[in-house]
């Protein structure tokens, strides 16, 4: 396929657009994330999530807590906690908010 010389110019400014439009939001979210070291998850969280776990699980792994151990610290049943770490069962405002700070339950 051979198109124009002008319509590949206009392709070639328009992806070029593109690409600093890219880097400004990537520049703009860092600056955001340099501000707030809570909303930046660990390298390890990412990376167990990038596998598949939930990040509730992966933060609770991180933590090097087991579920039961968690469990006896929110005052829930560790049967409730596997649940929310496998999306049987949404996590409810009221356990979780004592969490918030300290296991990052977001």
């Amino acid at each position: 396929m051979v198109i124009p010389r002008v319509e590949y110019e206009r392709l070639l400014a328009a992806a070029h657009d593109e690409d600093a439009d890219d880097v400004a939001i990537y520049d703009a979210r860092k600056a955001e994330l340099a501000g707030d070291a809570d909303a930046v998850l660990p390298a390890p969280v990412g990376a167990a999530m990038l596998r598949g776990e939930s990040r509730f699980k992966a933060l609770r792994r991180w933590r090097g807590l087991s579920q039961s151990a968690l469990a006896a610290k929110a005052g829930v049943g560790q049967g409730y906690l596997s649940d929310i770490e496998n999306a049987a069962e949404p996590a409810r405002p009221r356990p979780c908010s004592g969490w918030r700070g300290r296991w990052m339950c977001r």
